[in-house]
């Protein structure tokens, strides 16, 4: 076999070893590559020495031919010895396929309020309702004015209330109105009233805010779905079948109702609804206080004077409201004692949820 002959078969075995694209993709490839072409003993340094011996009539085109096939060996060697230090530099090269998608080692979940409350407009929905949203940030007029609360209410003072600073000038006619952190998202019930005519069935979901020391059963922001319907010959009777189907949709079949009666400023007559407690089922536990019962809700229908302050003829339409924090429906629902826990991100706790998506 003449030089060139051999110098050609050369170039074909390494054309194919560096035709993998693994094939200096790890220390042990590497080295093996290096011992087969770079070495002492290895395939270019043997022809080499075979180039000096050949005749001088073909050192010239044998030299030629040989060259770049060195300067390529050398040059992929080179290159794949530094991109090989470089992974080592960030860390061992891990066995795995690296083009497969990481392993979900802590999976995320859905927060209990998130999917209870998911769960409660899914409810709604079916019975015809929409959904209304509306601003956190309202003005004295929507969140208690035209919810018929009185100029000495308590709920006005700075003791249950966040109320932010009046930038305009006190007193006077141009003095801007107070504007506050919503308590309750009847305010979004007032703005759907002005806008809409009835008839109206639509519910409000979202958070709200009081001035309240936080316990185990009180915190200073909360979350509630209130629900307004206003059409012609709306009745209490109404009223009580609407939440009657949402506890048993959302409870369960076998849950007892009972309805107390109260006071709301907003609605004449006004209850509160009670359900069996689902902790205790009935056999008294410090959540029921020792009754057997839990109230989820208040209700009535809505006060003619509120109506009227929205623009809704009070001759001809009347109309039922409620409103459910959804923390106290969710404490029954998954058995949870304190309502902190839903605030302080506790990854213990949220992981109890993760199959509840």
């Amino acid at each position: 076999m003449t030089i060139l002959e051999r110098i050609a078969a050369l170039e074909v075995a390494l054309q194919a070893a560096l035709q993998d694209d693994q094939a200096l993709g790890n220390e042990a490839n590497l080295e093996a590559f290096r011992l087969e072409f770079l070495s002492k003993n290895g395939a270019l340094k043997t022809l080499e020495a075979a180039l000096k011996d050949c005749p001088p009539a073909e050192k010239g085109p044998a030299f030629k031919a040989y060259s770049p096939i060195k300067k390529l060996a050398e040059e992929r060697f080179e290159a794949a010895k530094e991109a090989l230090e470089a992974q080592l530099a960030d860390g061992p090269i891990p066995d795995e396929d690296l083009t497969l998608p990481p392993p979900m080692r802590h999976p995320g979940a859905r927060h209990p309020i998130s999917i209870v409350r998911s769960e409660m407009i899914e409810i709604f929905k079916r019975m015809g309702f929409t959904v209304s949203k509306g601003p956190e940030v309202v003005d004295d007029w929507h969140n208690f004015t035209a919810l018929n609360f009185p100029e000495d209410h308590p709920a006005r003072d700075m003791q249950d209330t966040f109320f932010l600073a009046n930038t305009a000038s006190e007193g006077g006619e141009d003095a801007a109105p107070a504007h506050l952190l919503r308590t309750h998202t009847s305010t979004v019930q007032v703005k759907l009233m002005q806008s809409t005519q009835p008839p109206i069935r639509s519910i409000m979901p979202g958070r709200v805010y009081r001035n309240e020391t936080i316990s185990a059963r009180a915190h200073c922001n909360f979350h509630q779905v209130e629900g307004l319907y206003v059409d012609t010959d709306v009745s209490m009777a109404d009223l009580k079948q609407t939440l009657f189907q949402f506890v048993r949709e959302f409870f369960g079949t076998e849950i007892e109702v009972r309805y107390r009666p109260s006071y709301f400023p907003f609605t004449e007559p006004s209850a509160e609804m009670d359900i069996s407690c689902q902790i205790c089922f009935g056999s008294g536990c410090n959540v029921c206080k020792h009754t057997g019962w839990v109230e989820i809700l208040g209700c009535g229908m809505v006060d003619p004077a509120v109506l009227t302050s929205c623009g809704i003829d009070a001759q001809k339409y009347t109309g039922f409201a409620f409103g459910m924090g959804i923390e106290r429906v969710a404490m029954l629902r998954y058995n949870i004692k304190d309502l902190r826990l839903f605030y302080e991100n506790d990854v213990r706790f949220l992981q109890q949820f993760a199959t509840l998506q």
